[in-house]
């Protein structure tokens, strides 16, 4: 029986399927650890959206040398989508590696430890599933703060985004049983958790067809059967594609206040011929509406948002579009990147990476310092507002103070006073930053 120690980079899909690997090793009798100087094999969970990313774990492989010297017995396996990408590429360039492992092989892995323990035995599965979906798998919760959860609920991705690796390493998409998914939030329920978040890289895509009575769960029917399960349990989804966007997910948002208010969805440009360029399957005009539509069921409702700088030709015109739909809808957060082009997307394959980096950076500068004006903006309005903050734990600046957050996903700092983990209370905000609301509690 191993010792096994899981590093995890990249998006919350991530963090779940490292929940599912730890699930599937104590299975098999392994224990995790939490020193790695403990391990038999360190496992590095990675994210292949970015260049950047990549190098990430290139510099941290180099740093796991070390650990080696030490610990010559010592396996390192890469799990996730760099290794989907670049497969048994990745082990002649990373001499420290001694297996990689794709999203849909984890439940190959006990086999996998046992083959690379002899020495020189090095081993590759990355072989994508339309099938494998992991239902049947209760996962570890790694680093738990015991109130919140991922839950994973579909798999892959088939929107083709021109900039995007997502459908090439991790397969077409498809969805999970929703009886499973149910069950999971009851489990979590029962264990005391309040809050689950719902994953999937496109989530209001997620179909589910009985094959025995031929009953049909969408997305919004999904939710409504998560939230029934206790008006105590909060429920948040992430992350939509705005053509998926219906009114009658709004309406049961709207019916249920424990499904929370807020929602991300993802721009990535404010111009016509960015979005075409980018294959996102709608325009500006589309996406306004959609905006529209949220604001109309729930005017509290918090948008966050994902845009690109820099892409494929992208003109000063075109930048200022996207720095003018910001403008509009008046995001409460972003998360914001320049263009870095990506192996075998169709973007590598037909367009031309063609603006400058100096004007990517430039562009991405001004977004950041709108949108961090936006914010700031935003924050001040709530100031005076009561809210009901689900505490998470203490504050990283204080042990006297405590953080949560609103059913719109804002962080709310508060004194301590008699205050538990877990508990739901009513706060009044009395100033706030750009990114953190500050409140006193209501007695």
């Amino acid at each position: 029986m191993y010792r096994i120690y899981i590093e995890t980079y990249g998006c919350q899909m991530n963090f779940a399927d490292s929940e599912i690997v730890a699930s599937l090793m104590q299975r098999e009798g392994h224990t995790m650890v939490t020193d790695i100087e403990e391990a038999d094999y360190v496992l590095i969970n990675t994210c292949a959206i970015r260049d950047n990313a990549e190098q990430r774990i290139r510099k941290r492989l180099r740093e796991l040398r070390a650990v080696q010297q030490r610990h010559h017995q010592l396996r390192i396996g890469i799990l996730g989508c760099m290794a989907e990408r670049l497969q048994s590429q990745l082990m002649v360039e990373e001499e420290n590696v001694s297996f990689v492992v794709g999203p849909d092989a984890y439940r190959r892995l006990p086999d996998i430890l046992r083959q690379v323990r002899q020495p020189g035995v090095k081993a590759a599965e990355t072989e994508l599933s339309t099938t494998e979906t992991y239902s049947d798998i209760e996962p570890v919760r790694l680093g738990s703060n015991g109130v919140s959860a991922y839950i994973s609920i579909m798999r892959g991705c088939q929107n083709y985004c021109a900039y995007c690796v997502v459908p090439y390493t991790r397969g077409r998409e498809r969805s999970r049983d929703p009886e499973t998914i149910v069950a999971e939030a009851r489990s979590l329920f029962n264990q005391g958790y309040k809050e689950v978040t719902l994953l999937g890289q496109n989530v209001n895509s997620y179909h589910w067809y009985n094959p025995d009575d031929g009953q049909e769960t969408g997305f919004a029917d999904l939710i409504s059967h998560v939230a029934d399960i206790s008006p105590q349990l909060r429920v948040r989804f992430a992350t939509s594609h705005p053509k998926d966007l219906s009114d009658e997910l709004l309406q049961v948002m709207v019916s249920h206040d424990n499904v929370c208010k807020c929602i991300h969805l993802p721009v990535q440009s404010g111009s016509d011929r960015m979005l075409k360029l980018m294959n996102r399957h709608y325009d500006a005009a589309w996406y306004l509406d959609r905006i529209a539509a949220i604001r109309r069921y729930m005017p509290d409702c918090s948008i966050t948002t994902d845009v690109i700088a820099g892409f494929c030709s992208e003109t000063e015109e075109e930048h200022r579009m996207t720095l003018e739909l910001f403008r509009k809808v008046r995001y409460d957060y972003a998360y914001m990147f320049k263009f870095s082009m990506r192996p075998d997307t169709y973007a590598a394959k037909h367009l031309v990476d063609d603006v400058p980096e100096d004007v990517k950076t430039r562009r991405l500068e001004e977004i950041i310092a709108l949108q961090g004006q936006i914010a700031l903006e935003n924050n001040r309005l709530e100031v005076g507002k009561e809210f009901e903050v689900l505490v998470e734990g203490e504050s990283h600046r204080s042990k006297e103070q405590l953080f949560g957050r609103t059913s719109q996903n804002k962080v709310v700092v508060f004194d301590r006073q008699d205050v538990c983990v877990g508990q739901y209370v009513r706060v009044r905000v009395t100033d706030c930053t750009a990114a953190t609301l500050k409140g006193i509690l209501i007695q």
